[in-house]
């Protein structure tokens, strides 16, 4: 399988989201690989978006990749204590991007369950902050290049079943928090919250 190309990202978020969903999320951690099926994303649009970090265009240290070429990765902390893995998307200058949610995990099962504690396969990644303990997605990965070496996404030729849904953790996003923006394949047990609405 080869890398997703630099053109692949270069689209609008709300394109770009499902589309990820069943490519597969790679990190290679000094030889250690790690990698799983995306099966969850959310789009976050922009200077329209209140959801979104970049609402009316706010440029701030933290947000400044965004503003940049899309394929580079946008990670930030929640909470301060958990990390969320975010693909920068469309062209220079719009501020958009998609947040993984979960994957299905792949390669180094045995190295992820050490890193989260855990042995249930289903709860190693399936959740925005678990998947990037799981792989070791940190703030010092910060803008990486996702066509480069250490976490990057491989194509994979497989049908999914789409669903959407509001988004996660934004109530206070006003009239955007209804939005449908949040991706997922239908059935997969790895899906972070499985109760959604009908779509």
């Amino acid at each position: 399988m080869k890398k997703l190309s630099r053109t692949f990202y270069n689209r609008d978020a709300l394109t770009l989201a499902p589309d990820l969903l069943g490519k597969i999320l790679v990190r290679n951690d000094n030889g250690a690989i790690t990698s799983g099926l995306i099966v969850e994303t959310e789009a976050y649009c922009g200077p329209l978006d209140k959801a979104a970090h970049t609402f009316n265009n706010k440029r701030t240290s933290r947000t400044e990749i965004l503003f940049h070429s899309a394929g580079f990765a946008y990670i930030y902390m929640i909470y301060g204590l958990h990390h969320c893995l975010n693909v920068t998307a469309n062209l220079p200058g719009k501020p958009e991007c998609v947040l993984v949610r979960a994957l299905q995990p792949l390669d180094g099962q045995n190295i992820m369950s050490e890193r989260r504690h855990t042995k249930n396969l289903k709860n190693l990644c399936n959740g925005p902050g678990k998947l990037c303990q799981a792989m070791n997605i940190t703030r010092e990965l910060y803008g990486a290049d996702l066509c480069g070496t250490e976490l990057y996404i491989l194509d994979n030729s497989i049908s999914v079943n789409v669903r959407c849904s509001p988004r996660i953790g934004i109530d206070y996003a006003q009239e955007y928090r209804n939005k449908l923006w949040r991706f997922f394949i239908d059935g997969n047990a790895y899906v972070s919250q499985q109760k959604t609405p009908p779509t």
